[in-house]
């Protein structure tokens, strides 16, 4: 089995779910970069402070920018530290409009083979319909909409990803089986 197994998607696409699946069938830890993100961030800088008045001056979208070079860092660090593990990553983590930090991510991600990514259909049209009416169920934002239809459109997803999974009426065990028939 090559570890780690690490999971890229959209928000909403089930890669927390399945990767606790995963992991519970292969007996390996299991860790989503939503949960450990913010002690890697801080190792580089960022500041909670400094987020909040970049959010009031600029928006989300000025936020979200904010965030890139902590989320590039973060993906290189929670590789360093989880090893054997199946990681999913935070939607942002594995898109990137600057192209250095893009190339950097790429670069670190490059020896890992077990790198999927979960979307619900080859259609990105359906896949943003069926994204959207999952995030109904956490949200009302717009923002957090709009960001989930890029993280969809944006081609680095497809880039890194090693194999591509799609999910659409799937369940997650049946998702988690494809993943581990795969590595």
């Amino acid at each position: 089995m090559r570890t780690p197994i690490i999971l890229i998607g959209p928000i909403c696409a089930g890669k927390t779910t399945v990767g606790e699946k995963v992991a519970k069938k292969l007996k390996i830890p299991q860790c989503s970069m939503d949960e450990v993100r913010f002690p890697y961030y801080h190792e580089i800088g960022f500041s909670k402070k400094t987020q909040q008045h970049i959010r009031e001056k600029q928006g989300f979208q000025g936020m979200y920018a904010y965030w890139k070079p902590f989320e590039a860092y973060a993906v290189k660090r929670i590789l360093e530290d989880y090893k054997h593990a199946v990681i999913d990553f935070g939607a942002g983590h594995s898109v990137y409009e600057d192209i250095k930090l893009f190339q950097q991510v790429e670069k670190t991600l490059k020896p890992y083979q077990s790198l999927f990514l979960l979307i619900p259909s080859t259609d990105k049209e359906e896949s943003i319909q069926i994204l959207h009416q999952r995030l109904l169920q956490i949200t009302d934002d717009n923002d957090v909409f709009e960001l989930n239809k890029h993280f969809v459109t944006h081609p680095s997803n497809q880039k890194l990803a090693k194999q591509t999974i799609y999910t659409k009426e799937k369940s997650a065990d049946t998702v988690a089986e494809e993943i581990i028939l795969s590595i």
